[in-house]
C-alpha cells in the first residue's frame, strides 16, 4: 500500500461507521438516533472521498459530495421536521433489551467477517479489508429494524442499512456506476418523503405509530 496515511484514515472511518450502528442499538431516543444518522453520513462521505483520492477514480469525490448533501444535510432535516410534526417524544421502545442486542451485535459482527474475508482476497480495491465493515454495517442496520417497534425508527434503520451497501460497494468495486448511483441517491429521497406521508396518514388513522399496537388494533 503507497498511501499508509490515507488507508489509516479509512479504516478509522469505517471503525467509527461500525461504532455508529452500535449507537443506534443501543440509544432509544429518536432525536438522538437522527444525529447518530448524521454522523453516519459524515464518515461516509469522507471515507468515499479519501478512496477517490488514493485510487485515482474521480466518480467517487462526485459520489461523496453527493452523499453528504443527501444524509447530512437534507436527509436529516427532513427527519427532524418528520418527527417534530408527529410529536414524537420520549424512549423508544424496543423488543430486545440493550445488552441482548449488544451481545447479538458482536456475533453479527464476527460473522460478517467471516463471509467477507473470503471476498477481501479476491477484491483488488485499495480498502477491501473494509468489505467486512460494511457487510456487518448492514446487518447491524438489519438488527436496528427487528428490535425497534416504531416505524420512524425503522426506516432510520433502513437509512442506515442502505449507507452499509453503499460503503460495501466502494469499498469492494469502487461503487456503482454514477448512473446508478443517482438513481438509488433519488429513489432514497423520494422514499423518505413517502414514508413521510405514509406516517402521517397512519397517524390521523390509528393515532400510533408503534407496529405493535397497529398489528392489535388491526387485528381487533
Amino acid at each position: 500500500m503507497s498511501h499508509p496515511l490515507e488507508q489509516s484514515l479509512i479504516e478509522l472511518l469505517g471503525g467509527l461507521l461500525l461504532l455508529t450502528v452500535f449507537a443506534m442499538l443501543s440509544i432509544r431516543r429518536i432525536f438522538s438516533m437522527i444525529r447518530i444518522f448524521v454522523l453516519q453520513g459524515l464518515i461516509l462521505s469522507a471515507s468515499t472521498f479519501i478512496v477517490g483520492l488514493v485510487s485515482g477514480e474521480k466518480h467517487l469525490l462526485f459520489q461523496a459530495f453527493i452523499t453528504f448533501f443527501l444524509k447530512v444535510v437534507v436527509l436529516p432535516f427532513l427527519l427532524f421536521r418528520l418527527v417534530q410534526r408527529l410529536r414524537l417524544r420520549g424512549d423508544v421502545e424496543v423488543v430486545l433489551n440493550v445488552p441482548v442486542t449488544m451481545v447479538t451485535g458482536i456475533f453479527v459482527v464476527i460473522f460478517s467477517y467471516a463471509v467477507a474475508s473470503p471476498l477481501s482476497q479476491m477484491a483488488m480495491t485499495v480498502s477491501r479489508g473494509l468489505i467486512g465493515v460494511g457487510l456487518a454495517t448492514v446487518l447491524l442496520s438489519f438488527l436496528v429494524i427487528l428490535t425497534r417497534r416504531k416505524a420512524v425508527t425503522q426506516v432510520l434503520g433502513l437509512l442506515s442499512l442502505e449507507n452499509g451497501l453503499l460503503f460495501s460497494a466502494t469499498n469492494a468495486t469502487y461503487g456503482m456506476p454514477m448512473i446508478v448511483e443517482l438513481g438509488v441517491a433519488l429513489d432514497v429521497l423520494v422514499g423518505t418523503l413517502l414514508f413521510g406521508v405514509f406516517f402521517f396518514q397512519i397517524r390521523e388513522s390509528f393515532e400510533n405509530l408503534d407496529l405493535e399496537r397497529l398489528e392489535r388494533t388491526w387485528e381487533d
